[in-house]
């Protein structure tokens, strides 16, 4: 099972030197990705989590390839009906052309409507054009590059049946994820994690897989390879936007699941 790091890619601390630090530190520790998110439009609904500045995932990533040698690019997930499907389907066979065949598409739907509006695209439309985008996605130019489905909506479920290559769930418990796993032939698993390590053991069922104390978060790897994925990408953002002026902390954990990289399957 391959492990990737979402890295923040918006907020007050991402200037050009942090984010240089987090590819460095990201492919340094032996992660196989390194995966951003995605908003183009940064109204009150998305400020509010996700404030400016916010880095469009594309550019970035391109700039990350020149960076990195390695480590595989993606994104979680990016927005499709944000862009125009052939434009989206140029730009992700271009970049995974030029960065050697390292990127990786998470999508999804989409949530905010304000950034919707700003964008001139009807919200009450979003799935039907990811579809078409995903439809464009896997006949065009950009065919070869893997395509994760974020969500666990019964829409989102039937479309990573239909176009992925992976069901990319985010930031859920591993009974919830499990279930979904029981009930639905998918064609693959890579969840993105809420990735926190703590002083302690975290109770309860409902836990976030990735939160918890060191063996927690180890023994959740160990499960979800178990359960079949081929990935899993830990997320150190948790809300507050300040904190990445100061990422040794995240880069601190990072390291230390790292550490026992080899005890996991």
């Amino acid at each position: 099972m391959q492990l990737g790091v979402n890295v923040p890619n918006f907020g007050p601390g991402t200037d050009p030197g942090v984010l240089r630090a987090w590819a460095g530190t990201v492919e340094g520790l032996g992660f196989d990705l390194l995966m951003v998110s995605d908003h183009v439009a940064v109204t009150p609904d998305v400020a509010e989590r996700y404030p400016e500045p916010f880095h469009e995932p594309f550019t970035l990533l391109s700039w990350l390839a020149g960076l990195t040698t390695r480590v595989r690019l993606g994104t979680t997930v990016l927005v499709l009906p944000y862009r125009d499907p052939l434009l989206t389907a140029r730009m992700a066979a271009n970049l995974d052309a030029l960065s050697g065949g390292r990127l990786v598409l998470g999508v999804g739907t989409g949530w905010a409507r304000q950034e919707f509006a700003a964008l001139g695209v009807p919200f009450t439309e979003r799935g039907r054009r990811a579809d078409a985008c995903l439809r464009v996605l896997r006949e065009g130019p950009a065919a070869s590059v893997p395509v994760w489905v974020g969500g666990h909506s019964p829409a989102a479920l039937r479309r990573a049946v239909r176009y992925g290559d992976a069901w990319h769930p985010l930031r859920l418990s591993l009974p919830a994820m499990r279930e979904v796993l029981a009930a639905h032939r998918l064609p693959g698993f890579a969840p993105r994690l809420a990735f926190r390590l703590t002083d302690r053991p975290v109770p309860g069922a409902d836990r976030p897989a990735g939160t918890g104390d060191l063996p927690q978060v180890l023994d959740d790897l160990r499960q979800l390879r178990a359960l079949g994925a081929q990935a899993a990408v830990l997320d150190p953002y948790h809300g507050d936007p300040e904190l990445t002026r100061s990422p040794e902390t995240a880069w601190r954990d990072l390291a230390a699941v790292a550490a026992h990289r080899k005890e996991l399957p």
